[in-house]
């Protein structure tokens, strides 16, 4: 039998209505196990958000990080990481929230020739048109889902326009609508985390490293390797602006602290945007 007439039979065969698409399931389908506690959209199935949803959450935050140099004890993907650890906390803080993935790609200077952390290997860099047409797109998928409030907050100084620009002509394009998206400045002060850990009796002299305490204890406080903290101890080098980081568990500790500082702050500012 040759393969025309083969395919021809296929066709002919019918389709039991009673087998399931694995593809495209019923969007009503009943979830089968019980949903975990997170807040990370990534970390959850399709039937988890749905059903968080369903409960009550109507809020969502998009946080932009960045791929850079910074230094030479920490990871390119730093502000990913702090992301990780202190948006967990502004999204139980706010409650009925969840936190979208990260957005690793930023402007991080000119791709050719190369500035600013283009000079260095690992650094990724987007246009400011590529990365405002992406947080476009994921804004319009998380409008697309029903979410009520889209939370905008990034890491790094350089994400701090294009989010605000965003925010701006979204919220132009969908007034009168049942979604509402807020740039949220207050989570960038850095200024502001400075004065905070002075307060606290932590006073930095200045390396000229892309990295300081409030960075190394964040990231540590989510991952010790992430700052390279066994190597450093190795080295001798495990301090950064004449602050010892040992012991690594007390610098994590002040990297929760910080969070939970920067976490109120959020928290207030969002409800502000949203004039609450």
């Amino acid at each position: 039998m040759n393969r025309i007439v083969l395919a021809a039979l296929v066709l002919l065969v019918p389709m039991h209505a009673d087998i399931p698409d694995p593809v495209n399931p019923d969007p009503d389908s009943p979830r089968p196990i019980a949903a975990v506690d997170s807040v990370f959209m990534e970390d959850l199935t399709w039937m988890e958000i749905r059903d968080a949803m369903r409960d009550g959450t109507d809020t969502v935050i998009v946080a932009t990080g960045g791929i850079e140099q910074n230094g030479p004890y920490l990871v390119t993907g730093k502000h990913n990481v702090i992301l990780r650890g202190v948006t967990e906390v502004i999204a139980r803080k706010l409650g009925n929230t969840l936190v979208g993935p990260i957005v690793p790609f930023v402007p991080e200077g000119n791709i050719d020739p190369p500035s600013e952390h283009m000079r260095y290997p690992g650094t990724i860099s987007v246009t400011e048109e590529t990365y405002e047409s992406l947080l476009t797109d994921i804004c319009g998928s998380l409008k697309a889902h029903g979410f009520r409030r889209i939370v905008l907050i990034g890491d790094s100084g350089g994400n701090q326009t294009g989010m605000q620009n965003v925010a701006e002509r979204l919220s132009a394009a969908w007034a009168g609508g049942k979604t509402q998206i807020r740039y949220v400045p207050e989570f960038y002060d850095n200024a502001g985390i400075t004065k905070f850990l002075e307060d606290h009796g932590i006073h930095q002299t200045l390396e000229g490293l892309h990295d300081d305490f409030a960075n190394t204890s964040q990231m540590a406080a989510v991952s010790l390797e992430s700052v390279r903290t066994q190597q450093r101890i190795d080295a001798g080098k495990y301090r950064i602006n004449g602050v010892d980081l040992a012991p690594a568990e007390q610098t994590a500790a002040w990297g929760r602290r910080i969070y939970e500082f920067r976490a109120e702050k959020t928290v207030a500012g969002i409800q502000k945007a949203f004039g609450e």
